[in-house]
């Protein structure tokens, strides 16, 4: 099995950017589809971004559209997310997850099999 961890999280103010990484180990990255998810204090974790196992397909959250952008290096078995333009409200703890679906637009939490223990985002006003 796949073993997951980001990082990259942090402090930034209202309107920068922050990049994370998902090293993933144990496994060839490529093998699986790939998500991002958050969950902010006392919320649900809730669905950011995910791309395909080639790529070439990703799909995100209407919250984040535009202003993130997922992609992959299966050569380095790295996973990224690049958070430009950043509210307070995308404050919260980041996930990394891998999914063995091979089909299908994986947005759920139930559709992923292994997860990152997550960073922490914090955006201030």
């Amino acid at each position: 099995q796949v073993q997951l961890a980001e990082s990259g999280g942090g402090l930034v103010q209202a309107g920068g950017s922050l990049r994370l990484t998902c090293a993933a180990s144990g496994h060839t990255a490529s093998d699986y589809a790939m998500g991002w998810f958050r969950q902010a204090p006392g919320k649900e974790r809730y669905f950011v971004a995910t791309i395909r196992r080639s790529g070439e397909t990703s799909t995100y959250a209407d919250s984040v559209k535009g202003r993130f952008t997922i992609s992959r290096d299966n050569a380095k078995n790295a996973v990224y997310l690049q958070m430009n333009s950043l509210k307070p409200e995308d404050t919260a703890v980041y996930y990394c997850a891998a999914s063995t679906a091979g089909a299908g637009i994986l947005v759920r939490r139930g559709d992923y099999d292994y997860w990152g223990p997550g960073t922490v985002v914090i955006v201030s006003s």
